[in-house]
């Protein structure tokens, strides 16, 4: 190589790492030939040139470092791209060879994977509730706490005068105090258009408080008298196109006021969805008498307040700091109720909002938590699948794993190998997974009651998913590549190689754990359901049937009410109509400072309070237990009332009928007891309810449909009469049925979960069981030959086959029924109004889990029993 003519030093160098030590001599001498010809003609540079472009030429396709003759002697690492390759090719090969068992392998992982993800989307939604606002960790609803007869009752209404007090006393410990008014529904107009919206009068620092995105305008548009802030849609339906700012429109068609910001809409998952627009403060108390009266009373509950931290505050520390904000100003009467105030923080409104003796018990996290736990265990169950049919079908693979432990694999190589094949089966899952959620998300929000997305975007999900993907493949492969690689090659070579009569021991107990958990769901979805049934089913001391009620926002229907009753009733598409302060599904006003004839000094009234005209009684069906109605009849009725039994019950009256109750110097005269109106929730006892008459325009209108007459033509007739009457307000009509079957949406929708997730649980059960079933009736192709050859019967050899799998069932159903038992339970104590735990319910749960086994395993059981005992036999 010291000749002129020879190649130069570092190329020759190059060709001998990069070309493979079997042909490198024989090519080595050739290009060595082909440079000394280009030197003498071209010269050294050309003769470079050549030689390089020859070395590249005869490179092997996949350019690699040349290996030693003493590497092909050690063994391959496991994790080799090469061995890589071939552990993916052997993969797609066994998957294309077995297709039943690729199908029910990758169709149970990828239900139970979509299924973990539907459930993932819905905790990440539930978690995620409120934190659109900048502020979150800081932001919190002022709670109260009252001692009322023995029991801590917590609610977030509080007088107006504490909104003050937080300010003076302990302004350095907020940033923002914010005084509001419930969410009310008021009718917005402009021009021609009028919409019914739904938002607060708030204090102006509210838009910086919720950290509002501002479209057009500012976050101070409040700070104007008779101002209004919009949301974008209420923007859009009023105005379109039109610049909005500076636009005048008109709330129930009373009080004019000017567009001076537009904002982003608040996202369905913020407690302030429903804050279509905002107005100042001040301008509740300017049209609203009975609000400027409460400014300085302390008993006025009727009012909520929302802070905001300073920046170096300690949420627990203010809370402490303000306890006694309100005893210490009130009066001796009043602090014999105990009011103790508390922070409530933002991050606990959604998932923490249930009270319960003046502890916060929990609420929406409970259903974090069940949900989460049903999706773990759904995907275990779609690992335990993959377990078991892998580890049943050991013995088809056993002399695989002999021969290649023969040829010099090591275990490890062995377990990288099976660990590939289960990786390959999840991550195929998972791409089927991800187009089930993409297909089923639209469906499942609408159970839900979400609007929840794909987060193709996000790289958290990304990560989430793909490590989710390889935990399952990996956890769900573990097993079975350690089993499988442990066999010894010479039994497996030799024929002699038995599986062991505890072999199926493991399998049997994963079967036992997925009907454990499929029967437990069972179980529990009829339970809700049953309990759903049985509230609907509660009497409600009125009928629903034919009710309606539409909310006035404006006081013309009362100014007019006798015409706008007479013309109604004449048009025949009524029988009966009344006004009422509180919707028929709801109660608005709860009172004390009640006083009656044998009253224990101790007790401490508390009543809902619903004002009424005459005709309420009639119009809603009361069912009268003592006493009369209402009636015009009576001048003296403007000073009675009407009760429920429950007051009668908490009064402790036994004659009510003539007794009188006082408020103050007011004197009612008990006229009527009726039956409970159900009008919160179905599940607690009805509320002590007084009736009294009001000449005050109220909220609502309640009208009884004629039943001879169909609801479309009773509602136009209706619409027409009410809108003569009240021009400016749309006809916004609500039946009570449907409201009060609203009522029942959080559990429908439970149970409707969890019987989706329940059915999904036994669909995957079954698949494994459906795999199982194949692989023993194959294994045992030879024995039922012998025993049909023998005179054993069709039905005979379905037992035979089908019998352990049955024992199986039975054992998860003893193991499900005490689970069972205990969690729902448990959940039925939360409800004073609950169904009874049946054992029929058990025993019924159980024979449908036992039906749906056998019809599984039937299939194949049947199948190899009327298989010719020839062909079984020949083919063994």
């Amino acid at each position: 190589m010291n000749s002129p003519d020879s190649p130069p030093r570092w190329a020759h160098w190059l060709l001998t790492k990069l070309h493979p030590e079997n042909t490198l001599e024989e090519v080595e001498g050739d290009l060595g030939e082909l440079y000394a010809y280009w030197y003498q003609r071209s010269g050294q540079t050309q003769a470079t040139l050549h030689y390089m472009l020859n070395v590249v030429s005869v490179l092997p396709p996949f350019v690699r470092r040349r290996k030693n003759i003493n590497d092909y002697t050690q063994q391959s690492s496991f994790l080799h791209p090469d061995m890589l390759q071939n552990y993916l090719k052997i993969a797609f090969r066994n998957l294309r060879r077995q297709k039943v068992y690729s199908f029910i392998n990758i169709g149970g992982l990828a239900v139970g994977m979509a299924v973990a993800m539907l459930i993932g989307l819905w905790v990440y939604d539930e978690l995620s509730f409120n934190r659109y606002h900048k502020n979150y960790n800081r932001i919190a609803h002022v709670m109260q706490n009252q001692t009322i007869n023995g029991g801590v009752s917590t609610a977030p209404t509080i007088p107006i005068p504490l909104a003050n007090v937080l300010r003076k006393t302990y302004g350095s410990n907020f940033k923002h105090v914010v005084l509001s008014s419930w969410t009310e529904g008021h009718v917005l107009s402009f021009g021609e258009k009028k919409f019914r919206q739904t938002g607060n009068y708030i204090e102006p620092d509210a838009p910086d408080l919720l950290s509002l995105t501002m479209l057009k305008g500012s976050r101070n548009g409040l700070r104007e008298p008779y101002s209004i802030l919009l949301s974008s849609s209420v923007a859009n339906a009023l105005f379109g196109t039109a610049e909005p700012i500076g636009k005048l429109l008109k709330i129930d068609a009373r009080t004019a006021v000017k567009v001076t910001g537009v904002y982003e809409d608040l996202p369905y998952n913020s407690q302030f969805s429903t804050l279509e627009y905002m107005v100042p403060w001040q301008m509740n108390v300017a049209i609203r008498d009975w609000v400027k009266k409460s400014e300085q009373k302390w008993d006025n509950n009727s009012f909520q307040i929302f802070v905001q931290l300073a920046d170096h505050a300690d949420m627990q520390q203010v809370s402490d700091k303000i306890k006694d904000a309100k005893l210490i100003n009130v009066s001796a009467q009043l602090a014999h109720f105990k009011p103790e105030i508390f922070l409530q923080p933002m991050s606990r409104w959604h998932l923490y909002s249930e009270f319960k003796n003046g502890v916060n018990v929990g609420g929406q996290i409970q259903f974090v938590w069940l949900f989460g736990i049903i999706g773990v265990f759904v995907l275990l169950l779609a690992c335990i699948n993959f377990m078991n049919l892998s580890t049943a079908r050991s013995e088809k693979r056993a002399k695989e794993v002999g021969i290649r432990k023969a040829v010099g694999s090591i275990r490890g190589q062995l377990i990288s190998q099976f660990l590939s094949e289960s990786l390959l089966v999840a991550f195929i899952a998972f791409v089927i997974a991800l187009l089930l959620v993409q297909w089923s998300l639209p469906y499942f929000n609408e159970v839900a009651a979400k609007k929840m997305t794909m987060l193709w975007s996000s790289s958290v999900f990304w990560l989430l998913g793909i490590g989710f993907t390889l935990l399952t493949g990996l956890v769900a492969g573990s097993y079975p590549a350690l089993y499988l690689s442990g066999f010894q090659p010479i039994s497996t070579l030799k024929g002699s190689f038995r599986v062991g009569r505890f072999a199926s021991i493991p399998r049997q107990v994963l079967v036992v754990v997925q009907f454990t958990v499929s029967v437990t769901l069972i179980i529990g979805t009829v339970m809700v359901f049953r309990q759903i049934q049985f509230a609907k089913n509660r009497p409600i001391g009125y009928s629903r049937t034919g009710l309606l009620y539409i909310p006035t926002t404006t006081p013309d229907i009362h100014m007019h009410y006798n015409a706008f009753r007479a013309e109604l009733i004449q048009t025949g598409a009524v029988t009966e109509i009344a006004e009422s302060e509180s919707p028929l599904i709801s109660i608005w006003n709860f009172n004390g400072g009640f006083d009656w004839d044998g009253k224990d000094p101790d007790q401490q009234p508390d009543f809902a309070v619903i004002g009424v005209t005459h005709e309420f009684g009639k119009t809603v069906g009361w069912q009268f237990k003592a006493g009369r109605d209402f009636s015009s009849a009576f001048g003296t009725d403007s000073a009675a009332m009407v009760i429920n039994e429950a007051a009668v019950k908490f009064m402790g009256i036994k004659n009510p009928i003539g007794k009188i109750i006082r408020e103050g110097d007011l004197r009612y005269k008990i006229i009527g007891v009726v039956k409970d109106m159900v009008m919160e929730s179905p599940y607690e006892p009805a509320p002590q309810t007084l009736f009294y008459m009001t000449n005050f325009p109220s909220n609502f209108v309640n009208i009884r449909l004629n039943p001879a007459m169909g609801a479309p033509e009773a509602l136009d007739k209706i619409k027409t009469v009410f809108q003569k009457y009240s021009p400016a307000s749309p006809f916004d009509y609500k039946f009570a049925d449907a409201e009060y079957d609203k009522k029942f949406a959080a559990e429908d929708r439970i149970g409707t979960l969890a019987l989706f997730f329940a059915v999904l649980a036994i669909f995957i059960s079954c698949l494994g069981l459906f795999g199982l079933a194949s692989f023993i009736a194959e294994q045992r192709t030879k024995e039922i030959g012998i025993r049909k050859v023998l005179g054993a019967s069709v039905l005979g050899l379905w037992g035979l086959l089908s019998r352990d799998f049955v024992v199986l069932v039975l054992i998860a159903f003893g193991i499900a029924t005490p689970i069972a038992y205990y969690v729902i339970t448990s959940w039925l104590q939360e409800y004073a109004y609950r169904t009874e735990l049946s054992w029929w319910i058990f025993a019924l749960s159980g024979a449908g889990a036992l039906a749906v086994t056998l019809l599984t395993v039937s299939f194949q059981s049947i199948k190899a029993a009327l298989m010719n005992p020839v062909k079984s036999l020949r083919s063994e």
